[in-house]
């Protein structure tokens, strides 16, 4: 691709058309991590927080992220997800968590702002959960690690 699509040829922003495009199968996944202390992070591993289950709460928020893209997203289609899940993995050496969200539909357009806007959200639930006991935490890589369907086919990040 040799241009942005959100712009038409007077530079215009507009939301692409997508009517003529055949509905496909289409799949997202995107990842990022937090970083934090150890004490942060092993509050968390343990159950520790007084707002409750962070990680459970954060994968609702990451869920409910993703069907509000087109919200937050100003040229972002409205998209009739079919599935979407949100995992967590701890990493004790690192102090991290590493998030990993998966969008799917079957319809005109990819569901990759929504797989990205998962991962954000749940990330921004862990953080708002836990800033009382630390302001430093950092999220870090959220990308697009793969996606499925479409013209432009399958996709595989490299590795970071």
């Amino acid at each position: 691709m040799t241009s942005f699509t959100h712009f038409n040829a007077q530079g215009d922003a507009h939301m692409v058309d997508v009517s003529g495009k055949e509905p496909t199968h289409r799949v997202a996944v995107a990842k990022g991590t937090i970083s934090m202390s150890p004490a942060t992070f092993e509050m968390i591993s343990v159950g520790g927080s007084k707002k409750g289950d962070v990680l459970g709460i954060a994968r609702i928020a990451g869920i409910q992220g993703s069907k509000r893209t087109s919200e937050l997203i100003p040229l972002c289609h409205p998209i009739a997800l079919t599935h979407v899940s949100v995992l967590f993995e701890l990493d004790s050496v690192g102090c991290q968590i590493i998030c990993t969200a998966t969008a799917e539909t079957t319809g005109p357009t990819g569901v990759e702002m929504e797989a990205l806007t998962a991962v954000q959200v749940a990330l921004l639930t862990i953080y708002d959960m836990c800033k009382a006991v630390d302001r430093a935490m950092c999220m870090n890589n959220i990308h697009l690690s793969e996606k499925r369907g479409g013209k432009s086919g399958h996709y595989v990040a490299p590795k970071l």
